[in-house]
């Protein structure tokens, strides 16, 4: 599996997921309407059956998907190829040392996100405004769908997650939309996807949920997404993964790729464990987790095989943590 990731200007250009979600806050709206609520929606997308168009939903939903640009600085380790040789101060090491000086860069990113509340909270993936971790944010702007572009501060930010929250810096009520709850996705329902893929903002993608509470197999509390066929590239990172009711189900995230292009499994982190955390980090709240004190592996054909377990199921326990003193 290849993370979906922002274009890069220092390395290739990463894949991340557009991932979206519509999210009911507490905080200041004043007495704005979500994109995704019921009785916007109701208007211009049937309740049952295959839609004859996305036209009006995404009419609907797209104000609310914004486009995310940062300038970063990252330094780089450079290896001298003269290391060794008499040739090894030619490369600027004045040390004689194995690496030469460190040089710093300058790097740019894209990905997606969306509004969350009408005083401008905006949701993204963690990768699209830290670079992988390597890179220190100097600049965050955030492009509005009518083309409008804002200075964003980041508000807070979980790696583990891959989770970020903005805050544009202006006075006009924002559109936004609410997290849904992704709990209810079904294998096989139309959900479309709004982002930015390499760039080119406000494109819609459609596809259906493919498998639910999927495993990846990268490890990790959060490796749990919702699979879609809906195409998702390049600077789709943190836009919204919507349902036919308008609400965000998803955050597009990762895509499995061979070529490193969409071929049509895309992963999107799910709203259930998103919208906790998007929470907190607009409270400045810590994110505190859970910490169970083992260490397990698989349970293979083989494994299961040599201890005589019927079924290759579930996980063995290696060893248990000690516990504090």
């Amino acid at each position: 599996m290849k993370p979906v990731r922002y274009s890069y200007a220092i390395t290739s250009a990463l894949l991340l997921g557009g991932a979206a979600v519509s999210l009911a806050t507490g905080y200041p709206a004043g007495a704005q309407v979500a994109q995704n609520d019921d009785r916007a929606i109701a208007r211009v997308v049937p309740r049952a059956g295959a839609p004859a168009s996305f036209a009006d939903l995404t009419a609907q939903l797209q104000p609310a998907v914004v486009n995310i640009s940062t300038r970063q600085k990252i330094t780089v380790n450079n290896s001298n190829p003269f290391a060794g040789t008499p040739f090894a101060d030619l490369f600027g090491n004045q040390q004689g040392g194995q690496q030469a000086q460190p040089t710093t860069r300058e790097a740019q990113s894209l990905g997606s996100g969306f509004l969350v509340s009408a005083d401008g909270y905006v949701v993204t993936n963690n990768h699209v405004i830290t670079a992988d971790g390597q890179g220190k944010v100097e600049q965050i702007t955030v492009s509005t769908s009518d083309g409008t572009e804002y200075p964003a501060t980041l508000v807070g930010a979980d790696q583990a997650s891959d989770l970020a929250v903005l805050k544009i810096k202006g006075a006009k009520p924002f559109p936004f939309v609410h997290f849904g709850d992704s709990r209810k996705a079904r294998v096989g329902d139309w959900v479309i996807a709004i982002g930015q893929p390499f760039g080119l903002g406000g494109t819609v993608t459609a596809g259906i949920v493919s498998a639910v509470l999927r495993n990846t197999g990268g490890g990790g509390a959060y490796d749990r997404y919702i699979q879609t066929d809906a195409s998702i590239n390049r600077g789709n990172s943190g836009g919204p993964l919507f349902d036919m009711q308008g609400d965000v189900i998803g955050i597009n995230n990762a895509i499995y790729s061979p070529t490193g292009g969409s071929v049509g499994i895309g992963f999107a982190i799910p709203a259930e464990t998103a919208s906790p955390i998007v929470d907190k980090l607009i409270r400045h709240e810590e994110i505190l987790r859970g910490y169970l004190g083992v260490r397990i592996q698989p349970v293979t054909d083989d494994f299961s095989a040599a201890l005589g377990i019927p079924d290759n199921r579930g996980e063995f326990v290696q060893s248990v943590e000690a516990g504090p003193s």
